[in-house]
């Protein structure tokens, strides 16, 4: 069953709203209303939510209004709905990580940064949105508040562990949400709901008041229904955070502006190897278009991507168990059985194991930095294969059967362990439900990644929600039709 909340202002993009509201058009407080009752209609066959904060909304939306009747500028993010993942801190709000264990942990005392950059352009924050527990997993199965489902096909996933942010937005309850991801947790769930996600270079925004999984290599970052939208949500929540020590100094880039230059001069390459091998038919066709549609010609290989893959499981693992191994000494009941296993067994990996994870880091980071002395781009799934059922285990990829709940995200960690920004960008496939693809830069360069997905956008190449079979825009193929590419690898590419 598909459900998508069918309304007429869940379809205007950031700029329409934008319009509509210094014309007079329509109203911040009726985007809230509307908004709140989409949530309200849609959320308990979706799950996306566990709190929605129907009050502070309406209070932002008021506010708004009130500066437009002053004749005042409005921000650029004026009347937007969004939500977040549960978390990032809400003022007045328990942050719940998406585990009973903090469900009695006092109210947050004040906004997590990113919240507050958004609020201070205008954003109406409508909740707080479901996740996999501690944000360790990649399919938002959560054994305390329920699976969330994916819009496109309730009987499915939507993916992890941001899960419910990707959901909100593919069902068109919000413009945005905000993520987090540590190994995947943005790319996966935007792959399987078929929307816009961005990780960004690593230390790009703050994260404070955002509760930490895995210090060393979590990110936050926007999910969204277009290229355009993310841009601007990005710009928006740059700044400097004097509280974050993982923030980079960089000056804030503004991305939004530079979308209309497109592809143009840029150089692209696929990622083979690791990321065909372990790629379903349908992701290797997914790959392939967006490679023809950006004339890449070149296939590279990172030689390491599995030992890469390992040693950030190693950290994940004994940084989380590390985390909570006071509360499983002390109160180990209150964790998910599955969560409790996998934290217990983190906890207790040797020292030197972990020494030696962040020793091949700065090895592969630099084997990696050296791929964009060929190319500026590089192009691969985010994802091994489209959305599976709910309470699935085993997906067979590569005529292997591999456990749904760590192997979805098997394609991103590589990239997300050494911190390059990735936007991914949801392609068709013949089933009929999307599939992402990652579109890496340099570090620092989430300006040519967004410029990149924007251009697909705009040759149709993109999924959308509102077509069944071959979903690229005013498309008359079949799924039938669907370019074809070899088993063992991501070749042939188009010819120069």
């Amino acid at each position: 069953m598909s459900l998508y909340a069918n309304r007429e202002s869940s379809s205007l993009s950031i700029r329409q709203i934008q319009q509509g509201l210094q014309a007079g058009t329509f109203s911040a407080k009726e985007l809230a209303q509307q908004a709140l009752a989409a949530i309200e209609q849609t959320n308990p066959t979706i799950n996306a939510y566990t709190h929605v904060t129907s009050k502070r909304m309406l209070a932002e939306a008021e506010r708004i209004d009130a500066c437009r009747q002053r004749g005042e500028t409005l921000p650029a993010l004026a009347g937007v709905p969004y939500a977040v993942k549960n978390l990032f801190d809400v003022s007045g709000e328990t942050t719940l990580a998406g585990a009973e264990l903090f469900s009695q942990k006092p109210p947050a005392t004040q906004d997590a940064f990113a919240t507050r950059q958004l609020a201070s352009q205008g954003a109406l924050l409508s909740g707080m949105l479901n996740m996999d527990a501690y944000a360790y997993g990649f399919t938002t199965e959560n054994s305390h508040y329920g699976p969330t489902r994916n819009p496109l096909d309730t009987q499915r996933i939507a993916g992890g562990s941001s899960g419910g942010s990707a959901a909100a937005v593919a069902a068109g309850l919000v413009n945005f949400t905000l993520g987090s991801d540590t190994n995947g947790s943005i790319r996966v769930p935007s792959s399987l709901c078929g929307i816009f996600g961005l990780k960004p270079t690593f230390g790009r925004l703050s994260r404070h008041g955002s509760h930490p999984f895995v210090a060393s290599l979590d990110h936050i970052g926007p999910l969204a229904r277009s290229a355009d939208d993310l841009a601007l949500v990005f710009d928006a929540l740059q700044g400097r955070d004097k509280h974050d020590r993982f923030q980079a100094e960089r000056e804030t880039q503004h991305t939004a502006q530079q979308l209309e230059a497109g592809s143009d001069g840029l150089r692209y390459a696929v990622l083979d190897g690791y990321f065909s091998t372990w790629s379903s038919e349908e992701a290797k066709t997914a790959v392939y278009q967006i490679a023809q549609a950006l004339g890449a010609q070149d296939c590279l290989t990172l030689t390491d991507a599995a030992l890469a893959r390992s040693a950030a499981f190693i950290l994940s693992a004994s940084e989380g168990g590390n985390q909570y191994l006071p509360d499983l000494r002390t109160q180990s009941e209150r964790f998910e059985p599955l969560s409790r296993e996998r934290l217990l067994a983190g906890a207790m990996i040797p020292a030197v194991w972990y020494v030696q994870a962040q020793r091949f880091r700065n090895y592969f980071r630099q084997q990696t930095l050296a791929l964009f002395e060929h190319t500026d781009l590089l192009i691969a799934p985010a994802t091994p294969c489209s959305a599976t059922l709910i309470g699935q285990e085993t997906m067979r990829i590569n005529d292997t059967d591999l456990p749904v709940r760590a192997s979805m995200g098997m394609l991103t960690q590589p990239i997300s362990f050494v911190g390059l920004p990735v936007v991914t960008v949801p392609v068709a496939t013949a089933s009929g439900l999307p599939i992402g693809i990652q579109i890496i830069a340099a570090p620092w360069r989430e300006d040519l990644c967004l410029r990149t997905a924007w251009a697909l956008e705009q040759q149709g190449i993109t999924y959308t929600r509102h077509t069944s079979s071959c979903m690229c825009v005013g498309c008359t193929q079949s799924p039938e039709s669907l370019t074809s590419v070899s088993s063992s690898g991501f070749l042939p590419l188009p010819p120069a």
